[in-house]
């Protein structure tokens, strides 16, 4: 069951925050039955009927599908829009999901023998295989690994932040996480530092803020976008999702505004971000959904339960998962 819950985390995380063509507009959800995926509309009726090996979210128009050890991509319709003839990135086979999807800039990842470059969305190779690693485009730069040293490109794929750091984040609201060396920092859109390295452990910035740890085994705080801190100290902390962050004071799960001020006390066993005005949180073994206001809008009831997004939210029961609308009421019933 716990393997179970962790994988399917690491489904949604790979679907979610890895190399996609933009923001899912589709209305479709996958779904898993007899082994096989495939696509649901909003009211839990089948529109691209389970067939695929793995596949992940939509995106402008298209979804990422594996069909054996190949990646293509699908449309709305499941009209195979590029064939498949990508490799499948074997480190994450045991996700089950695929990992390749397109960015917000119209481009994707793929891996070709051993290098990374991007197609676009006809299938055309728009920059040629030649990366270590790449990671999606997000406004306007994508990073990209050369030897052990990580840099930026442009759409064109000319490298516009040399190759020189030792990690990097995605950029968001004009910042990039970077380490040098153990210690992290920013960087803006041009590569010049503008917060120095001096953190342990950072994060992108979200809503203004980011999370940032100072050193090994101290505790987790935010900082501004000019790296003041600017709440206490907590045992972890998530990123700003609708003008709250989930984090864990004294073994339990609050949130808290900008300021770092508590809105909704310390009191669950987990919690996830807000999203279309409602949390997951876990109350003891269970899972459920509150608004802003602390209130429980769907009962404590599932084993694992996700972010909603377009009034559905993906819920865990046992070794099935399925999705539930706003009042809890299922519009697919769990399946595998």
């Amino acid at each position: 069951m716990k393997k179970f819950r962790v994988m399917l985390l690491v489904i949604i995380f790979l679907s979610t925050a890895c190399v996609c063509f933009g923001k899912d507009t589709s209305g479709l959800f996958m779904i898993k039955q007899s082994n096989k995926f495939g696509y649901i509309n909003k009211n839990g009726n089948i529109i691209i009927p389970p067939q695929f090996d793995k596949c992940g979210d939509f995106s402008e128009g298209l979804a990422a599908v594996v069909i054996g050890n190949k990646v293509g991509y699908v449309d709305v319709t499941g009209k195979v829009i590029i064939k498949p003839q990508f490799r499948f990135d074997e480190e994450f086979n045991s996700a089950k999901f695929v990992v390749w999807k397109l960015s917000d800039e119209g481009l994707a990842r793929v891996k070709i023998e051993n290098n990374y470059g991007y197609i676009d969305k006809s299938g055309k190779i728009v920059i040629k295989p030649q990366f270590d690693n790449a990671y999606r485009f997000v406004e306007g730069l994508a990073g990209i690994v050369i030897g052990n040293k990580y840099g930026f490109i442009d759409r064109n794929g000319k490298i516009v932040i040399n190759p020189q750091f030792d990690m990097v984040g995605g950029f968001n609201e004009g910042l990039s996480y970077i380490k040098i060396g153990n210690k992290s920092g920013y960087i803006n859109r041009t590569g010049k530092i503008v917060i120095n390295p001096q953190f342990y452990f950072a994060k992108t910035f979200y809503e203004g803020r980011a999370v940032v740890v100072t050193e090994l085994g101290q505790p987790w705080t935010y900082i501004d976008t000019n790296g003041k801190i600017v709440t206490t100290l907590y045992d972890s902390a998530g990123n700003f999702s609708e003008g709250l962050a989930y984090v864990k004071s004294k073994g339990k799960y609050g949130y808290i505004d900008k300021n770092g001020n508590f809105i909704i006390k310390p009191k669950f066993n987990d919690a996830r971000p807000f999203n279309e005005g409602l949390a997951a949180v876990k109350i003891g073994d269970n899972w459920g959904y509150i608004n802003k206001n602390n209130k429980i809008i769907i009962n404590p009831q599932f084993d694992d339960a996700f972010e909603f997004r377009d009034g559905l939210a993906r819920v865990v029961l046992g070794n099935k998962w399925g999705y539930i609308d706003k009042t809890g009421k299922y519009i697919w019933n769990p399946t595998n």
